[in-house]
């Protein structure tokens, strides 16, 4: 089956999307705020035939949900009556850091890194998802 996940962020979202076979999970694209989010990453599921869509939750270390979880799962559900699509939740913890860490080792100046961090970070997500059907 093949997911898109959604690293929602305030000012950028990142994507990641996997192969039908669920093995390999790699950053696809950032959306920048504005506009329509829920529109153009209908756009990016319908164009890569995803089937499943998988959201990180950004969970305090203490597994409780924040804020930031339930503007997720609001999004979430609003992106819910625009598709019929499954749509899955995965910790997101430590994502954002294996990103970085990641990045850290490619010699990108700090705004190319930037540009790309929520969609390595989504892959991230992506890879721990499909890590937890097997």
């Amino acid at each position: 089956m093949r997911f898109i996940c959604i690293d929602l962020g305030d000012k950028r979202t990142g994507l990641a999307i996997c192969d039908s076979q669920e093995i390999i999970a790699s950053p696809l694209e950032v959306i920048e705020g504005g506009g329509d989010l829920a529109a153009k990453i209908l756009e990016t599921i319908k164009q890569y035939q995803a089937e499943g869509i998988v959201f990180g939750l950004p969970l305090n270390m203490d597994d409780s949900e924040s804020d930031r979880s339930a503007a997720v799962r609001k999004f979430a559900g609003e992106l819910a009556k625009q598709t019929t699509l499954p749509i899955f939740f995965q910790d997101e913890r430590l994502s954002s850091f294996s990103a970085q860490e990641k990045l850290g080792r490619t010699g990108l100046t700090h705004k190319k890194k930037k540009n790309r961090l929520d969609a390595i970070a989504a892959a991230e997500i992506l890879k721990e998802f499909l890590s937890s059907r097997k």
